[in-house]
This record gives C-alpha cells, structure tokens and sequence, in this order.
C-alpha cells in the first residue's frame, strides 16, 4: 500500500478555482459512503477548507490510487474541469510530511492560524464515521493531530498570528483611513462572522449590522457586539449607511449581486464603500467590483496583508519544522514497526479485505436475495478466496529457512502487491517508503 495525496490549496489555485472545488460537509459524507465504487482507494480522509481542498488516501497502487482520488475529487465537487495545472500531489513520506505541516499551520495563508487543527480532526472524525478508515490513516490522523499540537505547545507560532478575519478588518482600516465613527454589516454568522465582528468593533466601529438567513443566529451575534439583525434578504438595501460590507457565508452561490449593490449605491448617493469577501465559494458577485464607488476584495487579496505580520512568526516556524521532521521520522518507525506481522497474515487479511468490499458492493446490486442466502454467499466466497490462497501459502510456508525464502517473500510482495509502504533494507534504502501498516 502507498499513502497518496491529491489536492490544490491557496498556493496553487486563485480562488475562482478553489471556490469550484470547496466541498460541503454533506457531499464529503455522501461520498465517502460510496467509497466502494472507488476500487483503487482502501482508505480515505477528504480536508476542505476556504484555501484548501484534499483527499488523504491509502491505495495499492499510487499511480491507479492517484487517479481514483482524481476522480473521487471531481464528484465530490461535481466538477470534472482541466485543472491539472492546480493540482499538487504527495507520495508516502511526503503525503505525511505535507499533512503534518498543514495540521502544524506551516502550509496556511495565515501562518500559526488555529483554525486548521480543528478542520483536520472534523475530517478525521468525518471519515471515521462513515467507516472510510482503518489502520494506517488511523495511525497516521492521530499522529497529525498530536502533532499539531505540540507544535502549538511547544512553539510560540500561534502568538501574534494574524487571522483571515483580522486581516479582513485591517484592510478595511487601512482604505478607509480607519474605521472610527464607520458602520459595517456582516453577511454570516459562523465562527469567522464572530471573529470579524469581534476585530470590526475593536478598531472602532460604531454600529454593527448582521444577516444571516436565520434570524436567530444573527440576533445572538448581535446581541454579543451590540449590534443589529437585519433580514438577509434586502440587508444592503435596508442599510445604506454600512461603509464595510464583510460576507463569510457558507452559501454555494453569490448572496450579493450588482443590482442590490447599485440599490444600495443610489441609496448611499454615490458615497464609496468597501466590500471584503472572504468566504469561499464567494459570496460576492466579481461584477461588484466594477461599480462606482464600490472597492471589492476576496480572500486572495489579504496575503499581502499576512505578509506583513509573518517575519513575526518565521523564527517559530524553523522551530516547528523542527518538530514536524521529528514526528515524521516517529511514525516511519511505528510504519515499521505494524509492518513487521507475518507476510501469510498480511496477505489473508488484504484478500479478505477485498473479499468483503465485493461484499458490500454486490449488497446494493442483490437486494432481493434474503439473509439466509447472503449467509451462504458470504461462506462460498471465504471459502473461494481460502482454496485460492492455499498453494502460495503452502509455498511460503514450505520456503522457511530455506535458500529459497527470500525469493518466495519478494515474490509473494510483487504478484499480490505486498510491498507496501516501504520495503526492507537500511533507513537509506527505505526512502520516501514506509513498511505496511496493516494489522
């Protein structure tokens, strides 16, 4: 088996393209109860995010592994567009180094944001749900997740970090000459809505307007900043006097177009304002922009406001690399270790796994055959996949202490794809490879 990575983040994809493939909760959780259709992924973890989307696998072969990842990509977004150009992908030692630097917060658009932990342990727990898991992305999401923390413990790199929130308001504070005496509205009332209002109020904004499409959930983050709830639709028609419009929003589309904008400008009689999106899919039509008086920026035009804060921070990071090339070489060892069960056993238990997939996937194709004959079913393929394996076991076992040994191990490994993770030799030799993790 390989682990396998595949996906596109802020530093490959602008936001046009990200937005295209940003992924619901509920489809990652559909999807990944159809992992079935998918032969060439055993395991799988999908992390989407506003500047990134993932999927984290095991496969017994990469090359076959990384196309199924592709095309699980592409239905999960519903999308099949050439983006090749925006695609990254990571093998083995590197698909573990990635994720353990993007859980760390070393491969964000904000350096030492704390977001990030969170959203890997929700996919983790996504995929484990839906019992797309099993022992080497087990091993490998806790060890991440441990990681990421002691980066956190250990290092001071979430000191003084800047979020995407905070360098909303700063850019706004920054065009506006300040924001003292201004009033602003928020579409959203999620966790980034709330860190937005929060950072907003402390520059000096004197009236606070928030929308969100339900009405209860934008009056209790109002209520918290002093603000006001608004109706979502119509906000910017009935709040003229809003200088910053912030939109996090989770919607799959547009929640401001240019019309409600230019209503919105009619009624404000030509005054500019400022609009920062920072959700995506965005949620502001790019057409805004191009209005009179309307200054409009998404999430890719706050790196440069990022960028002033990371020199803080870059000490911390080296810091936190540190740690990163330390847990990886960690769980190269434990790879190593689960790795070392006899081969007779490895290969049992990859057949039955894939015994119990055609299982599972004949299942939804036989529904009118009862229990009593699934019963006989699941015994006759037992038995099939017992008899089949019988004479390379009896060959293996037979080769014990012999000078044949070595070839029936290698051989065995090659025709049944058992070289998995790694393979045996020094730690030189086991570059970029890790021993199987099966158990």
């Amino acid at each position: 088996m390989q682990l396998i990575c595949l996906g596109l983040n802020h530093k490959t994809a602008p936001v046009e393209v990200r937005e295209q493939f940003s992924i619901p909760k509920a489809a990652i959780r559909q999807g990944l109860a159809n992992l079935d259709d998918y032969a060439g992924l055993d395991e799988v973890v999908v992390l989407s995010t506003c500047n990134r989307s993932e999927i984290y696998a095991v496969s017994d072969d990469a090359e076959d592994g990384l196309a199924e990842a592709k095309q699980f990509l592409f239905d999960l977004a519903g999308n099949d567009d050439d983006i090749d150009d925006y695609l990254y992908t990571y093998l083995d030692e590197e698909c573990i180094r990635h994720l353990f630097r993007v859980v760390s917060s070393l491969d964000s658009l904000v350096l030492g944001e704390g977001q990030i932990l969170s959203q890997v342990k929700e996919a983790y727990a996504v995929a484990r749900e839906a019992g797309a898991t099993s022992t080497v992305l087990n091993t490998l999401m806790h060890r991440a997740i441990a990681t990421g923390k002691r980066v956190r413990t250990e290092t001071r790199i979430q000191f003084n970090s800047v979020s995407v929130s905070y360098a909303a308001v700063e850019l706004a504070a920054e065009k506006l000459d300040g924001l003292e005496h201004a009033h602003a509205l928020i579409f959203g009332a999620g966790k980034m809505a709330e860190l937005t209002a929060e950072h907003l109020i402390a520059h000096g904004v004197t009236h606070l307007y928030v929308a969100n499409r339900h009405r209860e959930r934008a009056e209790k983050l109002a209520e918290k900043f002093g603000g006001e709830a608004v109706e979502f639709d119509g906000a910017l028609k009935n709040c003229p006097d809003a200088d910053v419009v912030v939109t996090s929003t989770g919607a799959p589309h547009y929640v401001v177009k240019p019309w409600d904008v230019q209503q919105y400008m009619t009624k404000r009689r030509g005054q500019p304002a400022f609009f920062i999106d920072i959700a995506v899919p965005r949620d502001v039509d790019p057409d805004v922009g191009d209005i009179k008086g309307i200054t409009l920026y998404n999430i890719d035009a706050l790196e440069a406001v990022v960028d002033e804060h990371k020199a803080e921070r870059r000490e911390e990071a080296k810091a936190a690399e540190v740690i990163v090339e330390e847990e990886v070489q960690s769980i190269e060892d434990r790879f190593q270790y689960l790795g070392l069960q006899p081969l007779m056993a490895l290969l049992s238990k990859r057949c039955e796994r894939i015994r119990q997939r055609e299982m599972r996937r004949w299942h939804r194709k036989l529904a009118e055959l009862d229990e009593q004959q699934w019963r006989h079913i699941d015994h006759m393929t037992k038995m099939i996949v017992r008899k089949i394996l019988r004479t390379p076991m009896m060959k293996l076992n037979a080769s014990a202490g012999t000078p044949d040994e070595r070839f029936y191990i290698d051989a065995m490994r090659a025709v049944f794809k058992l070289d998995t993770i790694g393979e045996t030799g020094t730690r030189e030799e086991r570059h970029h490879h890790y021993r199987d993790a099966e158990q």
